[in-house]
């Protein structure tokens, strides 16, 4: 069964970091809740559009560093399968996490955290550096035991750096990603009361740049 992230790991920091993708001149610029060094994708680029219970989040692939990632989590937005699940476990000064089926039945709160999609893929670490907002995939301790759950850096945790395999970053939204966040408790490992936990409502993935 797919388990929760490693624990939490020492001293988090935010900070700059060198751009993610290369900015062109036919695309918009990147707003204010942009994680930072991050850049606009290419036109006609596919991103990843979260929308969730307190806003949306917008995620811009990194296919040069994870392709089996990136197609794994687009593969399974087309299908639905994000639709109605929740964020799980959200650490303040960390992360948050999301992608379990599991979590998409009250009911089964107990069983949040180790649901997946019945299959794994292998890891593809890579030198992106897990600073804010960088999207990567959560495992067990088998590295090649990725299935469906992600998680969305808060704030740069260099211990998690070529031990998870790192495919994307948000190019709008960090806020909510803020907001979501605030749901957890740091003490409890990033427990997040079920009533209380925000919806992952849908992921759609659409072309770059986004209309509206």
């Amino acid at each position: 069964m797919l388990q929760a992230l490693l624990p939490l790991t020492a001293a988090l920091s935010t900070g700059l970091t060198a751009p993610l993708n290369a900015m062109t001149q036919d695309t918009p610029t990147l707003g204010p809740t942009a994680a930072p060094g991050a850049t606009a994708p290419k036109t006609g680029d596919e991103v990843a559009v979260l929308t969730t219970s307190v806003g949306r989040v917008v995620v811009a692939f990194r296919t040069d560093k994870a392709p089996n990632h990136v197609k794994n989590f687009s593969e399974l937005a087309k299908k639905g399968f994000y639709d109605g699940t929740r964020f799980h476990r959200c650490i303040p000064g960390f992360m948050v996490q999301g992608g379990d089926p599991n979590s998409k039945d009250l009911a089964q709160a107990g069983a949040w955290g180790t649901g997946g999609p019945g299959y794994m893929i292998e890891a593809e670490f890579n030198d992106l550096k897990h600073t804010r907002g960088i999207l990567s995939m959560a495992r067990s301790s088998n590295p090649d035991s990725a299935g469906s759950q992600f998680f969305l850096m808060v704030a740069e945790a260099p211990s998690l750096d070529r031990q998870y395999s790192a495919f994307g970053i948000v190019i709008e939204g960090m806020d909510v990603v803020d907001k979501i966040v605030a749901t957890g408790q740091r003490e409890g490992n990033g427990k997040v009361e079920p009533e209380k936990a925000v919806v992952l409502q849908k992921v759609e993935i659409k072309t770059w740049p986004l209309e509206g």
